[in-house]
């Protein structure tokens, strides 16, 4: 049976009220807005059940590297299929998985040693954050357990991952959950008052100053390498990482660089951390990593945190975590397709040189009342909609305006989502110089449409 011919729209979204609950989304107003219910996709389009066609603006929440309905990944699922779905990874291993490991481990930063599979960012950064904790048990420090990351940053929704998260929208209503973690200022420009170096030299003095009081408690730093996703696109100014990770490091911190979103040549680098040489002890990678097509995750580590778990049976010092589905056959297999297409087609220097172009596409925006400013690195752009540009006064959050202007942009033919008022602009990594032209044209025909 052909689902998508099956049923028509209106029957569909009379199903989806009764019975959908989708995430991150006010269901009233997502019911009253005639939403998108999606058919089908072919290269960066997205097709509704309405025949509709859309360009996919934010690569179908910023994972999409090589397009919808790539051959070659299509056929590295088929193919495993053949073989197998999914078999425990508990216990036991399989082909795939052990193969994509060995990969992972040659391309990340060099001291990543050992693969951990999971199905999400949030979960791959949970798991960093259970391994940096009972690693310090495991090694005679129990005390060092607290947690240090950036004030409005993201790491996802299980409990550790909310708790160290920075985001009071996200986290506050879930407190009585959560444990403490300390905070320290991210270098959020736009909105200082004052220059960048003075906003740098305040944040790193702030970040000196817990570690200096608390570095004896700390586990581990967890950072968002040089873009802040979720928190509103925030870029830190070069140089900023490495300080930082410098700071931490000289306090005996470890650093988890949570590169959910920056990796897989989004940021213009195969993995974030690499525009400045940072070399984390853990590193937590998702979204990309099957080129958007199934649900994996990994968290990779240095040896040395993978060693302080081996010991006799008798001595349980395993580490009691995992999941049903981890190592999935068919996620391992197309990210491992995944994976040699990128480097086939030299995708992170095509992303490096059309970011360049794309600087260009959106400069008239910097002209429009409305723009306060924006943000860019690689394929990964956030444009802030502000009421008063010389004020920087946003618009009442009842306005809605960033949402009100993707629903332009969908009228228009390109899905994306705001957060608040920033524009979320994230295209497929493939997206070529006339694609970016007619998203570009998009955007702008769609910030213009705002009113004070």
């Amino acid at each position: 049976m052909n689902l998508n011919n099956s049923l028509s729209y209106d029957q569909l979204l009379q199903k989806n009220s009764e019975f959908l609950w989708n995430p991150f989304t006010q269901m009233t107003q997502y019911l009253h807005d005639e939403p998108i219910i999606i058919a089908g996709g072919d290269g960066i389009k997205l097709t509704d059940v309405t025949g509709k066609t859309y360009f996919d603006g934010n690569s179908s929440l910023w994972l999409n590297v090589h397009g919808h309905h790539k051959i070659e990944l299509d056929q590295a699922i088929k193919e495993q299929l053949d073989d197998i779905a999914h078999s425990t990874l508990l216990g036991m291993a399989s082909v795939p998985a052990i193969l994509l490991a060995e990969e992972l481990v040659k391309i990340t930063p060099d001291g990543l040693d050992k693969v951990f599979y999971s199905d999400s960012g949030a979960t791959a950064v949970e798991i960093a954050v259970k391994m940096a904790f009972a690693y310090w048990k495991r090694i005679g420090k129990p005390h060092k357990n607290r947690f240090l990351s950036f004030e409005n940053g993201y790491h996802g929704d299980t409990v550790a991952a909310m708790s160290i998260g920075g985001i009071g929208l996200y986290r506050e209503e879930f407190g009585p959950l959560l444990f403490d973690c300390l905070h320290t200022p991210f270098p959020y420009t736009y909105r200082f008052p004052g220059s960048q170096k003075e906003c740098v030299s305040y944040c790193l003095s702030a970040l000196e100053e817990t570690l200096e009081t608390n570095g004896d408690e700390i586990a581990a730093f967890v950072v968002e390498p040089i873009v802040q996703g979720a928190g509103g696109m925030h870029m830190m100014p070069k140089g900023f990482l490495s300080q930082a990770i410098e700071m931490a490091k000289e306090h005996n911190v470890l650093i988890i660089a949570d590169e959910v979103a920056t990796g897989f040549g989004r940021t213009g680098e195969l993995f974030a951390v690499n525009h400045e040489n940072v070399l984390p002890d853990i590193m937590a990678i998702g979204k990309g990593l099957t080129g958007g097509y199934l649900p994996l995750a990994a968290t990779v580590v240095a040896n040395k945190i993978y060693d302080a778990f081996l010991g006799a049976p008798e001595e349980q010092k395993a580490f009691y975590h995992g999941h049903s589905f981890t190592g999935n056959q068919l996620g391992c297999a197309v990210a491992l397709k995944n994976l040699e297409l990128i480097e086939k087609e030299n995708l992170i220097e095509k992303v490096r040189n059309k970011s360049n172009y794309l600087v260009e596409l959106l400069e008239p925006l910097n002209e429009l009342e409305h723009v306060g400013e924006i943000r860019q690195r690689g394929f990964m752009v956030g444009i802030e909609i502000v009421k008063d540009k010389i004020t920087k006064t946003p618009f009442p959050q009842k306005d809605l305006v960033g949402y009100k202007t993707c629903l332009a942009c969908r009228d228009l033919g390109l899905l994306t989502r705001p957060l608040g008022d920033v524009i979320v602009f994230m295209p497929p990594l493939v997206s070529d110089e006339k694609d970016l032209f007619e998203m570009a044209n998009i955007l702008i025909s769609a910030i213009r449409q705002i009113k004070s």
